[in-house]
């Protein structure tokens, strides 16, 4: 669910390795990369990516440097006053957040009452979360699309854990043939990670987390049944059984010691791993990246629609559970998320319209779309670019979140050594006597056309701002306009829009998270929220924005006592945590 690539750009798949590291939280040992042979240097505090180069052990989130505020009192009178217009429709004032909390416990609470409600808030069957001290070793296996990955960790205590993992690609046969084939593919290479990479000879069982991500409906710690594949996964005579009683008998069949005692989904594996490295006081686990999702702590008391013989199941011991709370359908109904134009749009669009709208509203693989549909609003009413757009900008998705970051990114200062003639697609010849190029318009009701020789254009160049210059970079290399098509004014209404869409998105992730801290009666207290995702990764300044309501919405003092630290690799690490944790619940 949550991706480690740029916002709303697909990850690589990589390659097949062998990666052997040991993690403290903030620092690494030695990476084996098997199929070359050859160790890979790793920093301090650097853990291998899943390609074998290196990437932060514990992650830190996106910086908090972000691009100088758009100078939008400079634009034209008429261009403000629109842009003012439209920024009230994304703004979220102290009232407006209070509203949407308040709707989200509500929604929340519901969901925990009974069953089918668009938030779905699902037991999990964990009953605790790791205090950073225990030790073993554990597997973990995490199926999810075009790879298979097997993980072993090795809890070492005080906070400290080691990893080895290799992937194993799954082939289009697999995915769509007989499900014990599929199964069976799933334990071999299981027993060839212990046999031959990680060198372990198994004698007694061991414990394994599963990570499937797929629908399931989960009944049990080890159990849930698959309602339908996704992802381009279709293998026969799954859908309808229990996934962890498949991938035991595949276990069973090759007489492999592996007991598969924890279904995980990756948002609880979340949770699960930065409460380990903080020390078992995280009570959220959230992903905010190209989708969204949170799984917290509640009080089993809490969990009305759990029966009473799955209470007596879990025991008088059992006073919390993590709930995973599917809070992207957090207001399909459209009571009190501020749905814009721009919103209606991508949403009617969408493969599902009016579902997951709260996913919409601030996951990396929307913000682009959203973006996109107010840019080129601008340019339909000769706000932008003097009604010019570019193949790219007119392509449903064609505005990236990653550009919206890049454009958010402050400028480096090597920017101003960049010639602008370079800012140019291959065709714009620059040797001509003269060049066509657009200048801001007084009205928007008409085009008014100038012609300026090129050393006209480069010395309007070299009198923008860097970050002006940035902007037209991105806006012609990637997006694919003609350097003169693109004025400082263009660049800063460009850069507003960005800012516009990606603050509310912020914003109203605060909210997901205040609603968590209120029903847990939380609220001034010392807590911890593990996070991970794209967005709150990459995107410039999108911590401090949600900071920034948070303090709107509990007040200075108590969004002080919030540490919101990345918690990495919940399908992995994660999932062996639940494996310890079912462990834990067995013998209790």
């Amino acid at each position: 669910m949550a991706p480690t690539s740029r916002p709303g750009t697909p990850s690589v798949n990589p390659s097949p390795l062998r990666q052997a590291v040991t993690a403290t939280g903030s620092e690494s040992v030695s990476v084996v990369d098997a199929p070359h042979g050859q160790a890979v240097d790793v920093k301090p505090g650097e853990l291998p990516s899943s390609h074998g180069t290196a990437t932060p052990a514990l992650v830190t989130m996106a910086s908090a440097e972000v691009a100088p505020a758009p100078a939008i009192n400079t634009l034209p009178r008429e261009t403000k006053t629109e842009l003012d217009r439209i920024g009230k429709q994304f703004s979220l004032h102290k009232e407006r957040l209070r509203s949407i909390v308040d709707q989200f416990v509500s929604d929340l609470r519901l969901g925990l009452s009974k069953y089918g409600e668009p938030m779905a808030m699902i037991p999990t069957y964990v009953t605790g979360v790791p205090t950073g001290d225990e030790k073993g070793t554990f597997l973990a296996l995490d199926l999810g699309g075009t790879n298979l990955r097997v993980c072993e960790v090795n809890l070492e205590g005080n906070h400290k854990f080691s990893l080895r993992q290799q992937k194993y690609k799954v082939s289009t046969e697999l995915k769509t043939g007989e499900a014990t084939v599929l199964f069976d593919y799933m334990a071999e290479s299981v027993d060839h990670f212990l046999t031959e990479t990680a060198g372990t000879n198994v004698e007694e069982d061991v414990h394994l987390g599963l990570t499937f991500s797929f629908p399931v409906e989960q009944s049990a710690l080890d159990k849930g049944v698959l309602l339908t594949w996704t992802k381009g996964f279709s293998a026969k005579n799954a859908v309808g059984n229990d996934v962890v009683k498949l991938l035991q008998d595949a276990f069973d069949r090759k007489h492999l010691h592996v007991k598969c005692t924890a279904l995980v989904n990756d948002t609880v594996g979340t949770l699960m791993s930065r409460a380990y490295l903080s020390g078992g006081n995280c009570i959220l686990g959230a992903i905010f990246g190209t989708g969204t999702n949170g799984a917290y702590v509640e009080k089993v008391e809490n969990i009305k629609k759990l029966g009473s013989e799955v209470r007596q199941l879990l025991g008088p011991s059992a006073q919390q559970m993590i709930i995973n709370g599917e809070w992207g359908a957090f207001d399909n109904a459209r009571r009190v998320l501020p749905v814009s134009q721009f919103d209606n749009k991508l949403d009617r669009e969408s493969i599902n319209p009016r579902f997951q709208l709260f996913e919409k509203f601030i996951s990396g693989m929307y913000q682009g779309e959203i973006c996109r549909n107010l840019l080129l609003y601008l340019v339909d009413n000769n706000y932008l670019f003097n009604g010019h757009s570019s193949a790219q900008l007119n392509s449903h998705y064609g505005f990236d979140t990653s550009v919206m970051s890049d454009i958010e990114t402050p400028a480096p200062k090597a920017l101003a050594n960049i010639n602008p003639a370079t800012l140019k697609p291959a065709h714009f010849d620059l040797t001509s006597k003269t060049s066509t190029s657009v200048r801001p318009n007084p009205d928007p009701g008409k085009q008014v056309w100038h012609d300026r020789t090129p050393d006209e254009m480069h010395a309007a160049d070299a009198n923008s701002s860097l970050q002006s210059l940035q902007t037209r970079k991105i806006l012609v290399e990637q997006m694919g306009f003609e350097p003169n098509q693109v004025t400082d004014d263009d660049t800063e209404i460009v850069l507003w829009a960005c800012r516009t869409v990606a603050t509310r998105a912020a914003r109203l992730s605060a909210c997901a998270v205040a609603a968590v801290l209120e029903q847990t009666g939380t609220v001034g207290q010392d807590v911890d929220v593990g996070v991970d995702g794209s967005m709150v990764q990459f995107y410039p300044g999108f911590e401090d924005r949600l900071r920034d309501a948070l303090r709107d919405l509990i007040g200075a003092d108590a969004e002080k006592k919030v540490v919101i630290g990345m918690a990495k690799d919940g399908s992995g690490v994660g999932a062996a945590l639940g494996a310890l944790q079912a462990k834990k619940q067995n013998t209790a």
